[in-house]
């Protein structure tokens, strides 16, 4: 590895604009629907506890559930589907007035091990691969940019599925019949529920695609895909100002990760963190002048490789690029999260 890091040549990606937020990414199909029925005081509590503002579509499915299943909306989905209401669903339905742990972290509530602090759960699915669907936010403080899908016991990758929870819902519906077969018991029950969702969603104008426009539109603004695959956006100026190349490929920071986290001993770990040390040199240099991005990547990608032996890197990483980009909250569910990091006690409202 040598030579200082390049920035991205301007030709190969958009200039963001502002402070990398994408607030309208999501409204060029699905247009802007009624209000739900959920009253303010409710959303004033998750905003509270959360810290996040949720999309109307997330009010719009909480209504949609408790239609199908007015005694238990949150396991409207269960018999059906397999999946579960959990996280801001659950604050609408109260479950957080009877958690059995005093103090539930909200930032660590179903916050499963690969989910990076952008990615927030919604519903649960299969326990076995730890299977989850939640909102994707490149800002604290924009609406999401999509919803996507993570199987934690099977690795990092972060797959989308619309930009809202109809179109997310309805694409898991139609993969698990097709894995089914039509004829299979509960195939009535299926295209019930589809139909439902369809209608549901043609009625408040929300679009069921996997890739909207507007998600098209946030990938000319990402600079890179990451590890995970949902790619982090910066705002980049009109000089390129924002963001700069790791001097590694993927393939090439995996190598030196493998060598980091499988060493036999502390004098080869020490010695395989060398290429390592070199990069977080760069991404001091990146920062100096700006190019904040630089140091989001490779924290992210540190994060998503898992090793607690990155643990420290992290922490030296993303809480600067975070705050650099004006992401604190961002930097404060990172810490949170690695104070603990784990594949089990995700309930928060549990004894823990």
């Amino acid at each position: 590895m040598t030579g200082r890091a390049k920035r991205k040549p301007k030709s190969s990606k958009e200039s963001g604009t502002g402070n990398g937020e994408v607030k309208k990414a999501r409204t060029d199909e699905s247009k802007a629907a009624p209000l739900s029925e959920v009253d303010s005081v409710k959303r004033e509590e998750i905003m509270q506890l959360y810290k996040l503002q949720m999309p109307e579509d997330l009010y719009h499915f909480w209504d949609f559930c408790k239609e199908l299943c007015p005694d238990n909306p949150c396991g409207a989905l269960k018999d059906a589907l397999g999946l579960q209401l959990v996280g801001p669903f659950e604050i609408l339905a109260g479950a957080h007035k009877t958690s059995k742990n005093p103090e539930p972290n909200f930032y660590l509530h179903w916050r499963y091990f690969y989910d990076p602090p952008e990615f927030q759960t919604i519903l649960l699915g299969s326990e076995d691969s730890q299977h989850h669907i939640g909102y994707y936010r490149d800002t604290p403080d924009s609406l999401p940019s999509f919803v996507a899908e993570n199987e934690a016991k099977k690795g990092y990758a972060i797959t989308q599925m619309g930009d809202n929870v109809f179109a997310a819902v309805l694409l898991y519906l139609l993969k698990r019949r097709k894995e089914r077969g039509s004829k299979k018991a509960g195939g009535e029950a299926l295209e019930s529920l589809e139909t439902q969702l369809r209608d549901r969603a043609e009625m408040l104008g929300l679009s069921l695609e996997q890739k909207t426009k507007g998600m098209k539109q946030r990938d000319k603004k990402v600079v890179t895909k990451t590890f995970h695959g949902a790619g982090i956006v910066v705002p980049v100026d009109k000089n390129d100002v924002g963001y700069r190349e790791l001097p590694e490929t993927d393939a090439g920071l995996k190598k030196i990760c493998k060598a980091i986290a499988e060493a036999r001993n502390d004098e080869e770990r020490v010695k395989a963190f060398g290429p390592l040390q070199e990069m977080i040199t760069f991404v001091q240099f990146a920062n100096d002048e700006c190019d904040y991005g630089m140091g989001y990547e490779l924290g992210i990608d540190l994060f998503s490789y898992g090793s607690h032996y990155f643990h420290k890197v992290i922490k030296q990483l993303l809480p600067m690029a975070y705050s650099l980009l004006k992401r604190n909250l961002f930097g404060e569910i990172l810490e949170a999260h690695l104070s603990s990091r784990s594949h089990d006690d995700l309930d928060q409202f549990s004894a823990q």
